[in-house]
């Protein structure tokens, strides 16, 4: 069977902007750090490769300027998480509050003519993005224990627990970035995964839990 890479990506705004790590096989390939689009473009296109790419960022804009009913759903089991805004919203806000947004709508833009984004699970061997968010990954793969407070720790014992190499995931960005890219691992090799949402306004895919890994 050929080895599938999945790629995860942690969206920051212009100055931080995005920390990426491949995984080959469920195992610790590459990262990567640039605030350029096209460069991480080029990156999980024509080096890692990728199958699968998982992104920490809203996938589409709210249609109503409220909530995403992905967002909603995320709520109601008690998963803490942003409220994306309208497009025009994003624009408009004073204080470039919604900018990383607007990053990560453009790299969904760079990345739609070879990997589109999901509208449903993904089939087996499809290329595609999934939209993922590391605090219900963690909410879900600890049974409902995820603790903000504590998510550098919590994060890293998850990665360790599932055999990922911990050495060169110095910041929790990147941290945050193998969990995303663990997540489209699973998707892409059809494993339990739970999605919340609907088409029009963006899913959110995340492991559905039940990995038998401790809380």
């Amino acid at each position: 069977m050929a080895p599938i890479t999945t790629v995860g990506i942690d969206v920051g705004g212009a100055r931080k902007g995005f920390h990426a790590v491949a995984l080959t096989n469920g195992s610790y390939a590459d990262q990567l750090a640039t605030a350029d689009v096209d460069a991480i473009r080029h990156w999980c296109l024509n080096v890692i490769k990728a199958q699968l790419i998982a992104i920490d960022a809203p996938s589409r804009w709210s249609s109503n300027g409220r909530m995403r009913a992905c967002e909603r759903e995320l709520m109601q089991r008690g998963i803490h998480c942003f409220a994306s805004p309208s497009r025009e919203q994003a624009l408009h806000h004073p204080s470039d509050y919604y900018g990383w947004m607007l990053r990560g709508e453009v790299l969904y833009q760079a990345l739609e003519p070879t990997h589109p984004v999901c509208t449903a699970l993904p089939v087996a061997g499809e290329h595609c993005c999934i939209e993922t968010f590391p605090h219900a990954i963690t909410w879900h793969l600890r049974g409902g224990n995820a603790q903000a407070g504590q998510k550098r720790s919590q994060r890293r014992a998850l990665l360790k627990q599932v055999g990922i190499d911990l050495a060169t995931l110095s910041s929790i960005d990147l941290v945050d970035a193998a969990l995303c890219a663990f997540t489209a691992q699973l998707a892409a090799t059809g494993a339990d995964c739970s999605v919340y949402g609907q088409p029009t306004e963006g899913i959110i895919v995340v492991p559905a839990g039940g990995l038998g890994l401790p809380v």
